[in-house]
């Protein structure tokens, strides 16, 4: 589901990343979560180990940088060992 995204204010459009790409959410206490699509003039993240979706503002979402990627993933693998998800 790439393409571009008509933000907020139209002299910037922004590229949508590949479903499955890390986020953050700064309007969600720079919550992680895998990119899911867009719901109206929002895009969809879902948590990495599981839940709920939750529609975040464009311009508040930013990738997920080293560091951020690699919690992301030891927190992943934690939730399936411990049998939380599959």
């Amino acid at each position: 589901m790439s393409g571009t995204h008509s933000p907020a204010d139209p002299r910037e459009p922004r590229t949508l990343p590949a479903v499955g790409t890390l986020m953050v959410d700064a309007g969600r206490d720079d919550a992680i979560g895998e990119f899911r699509g867009v719901a109206g003039p929002y895009w969809s993240l879902r948590p990495v180990c599981g839940g709920a979706e939750w529609e975040a503002e464009p311009a508040r979402v930013r990738l997920a940088n080293d560091a951020e990627r690699l919690r992301a993933g030891t927190a992943r693998a934690n939730a399936r060992s411990r049998g939380e998800i599959l």
